[in-house]
């Protein structure tokens, strides 16, 4: 396993979420949701997938009527926090202000 792929320790999240404002950590999960229309949500997610697809992790995505949420986490960690979950935190929050969705999680 990579180190991108290793388990981090608690000290290890908390200063990664210190660097993704508007991630919260929900068990072995960092979590964000943002308001958006509905086909500009779909837009984002198409988006988000081609990105994961690049660099081989992807987050849980719930797509509501305005809202988009997502869940990351490190599957081949055995459901662990890595440091690639808040490497696609960050490409996510990157791709939600380009496609002009406002974070509900400020």
């Amino acid at each position: 396993m990579s180190d991108e792929k290793a388990p981090l320790t608690d000290a290890e999240i908390q200063a990664a979420l210190a660097r993704v404002p508007g991630w919260r950590r929900a068990g072995h999960e960092i979590t964000r949701s943002y308001a958006i229309r509905y086909h500009g949500g779909v837009a984002m997610i198409v988006h988000v997938a081609d990105v994961e697809r690049l660099i081989g992790h992807h987050a849980d995505i719930d797509l509501r009527w305005g809202r988009v949420r997502f869940g990351i986490t490190t599957h081949d960690a055995g459901h662990r926090l890595t440091a690639a979950d808040f490497d696609l935190a960050e490409r996510i929050d990157a791709i939600a202000r380009a496609h002009g969705a406002e974070p509900l999680d400020a």
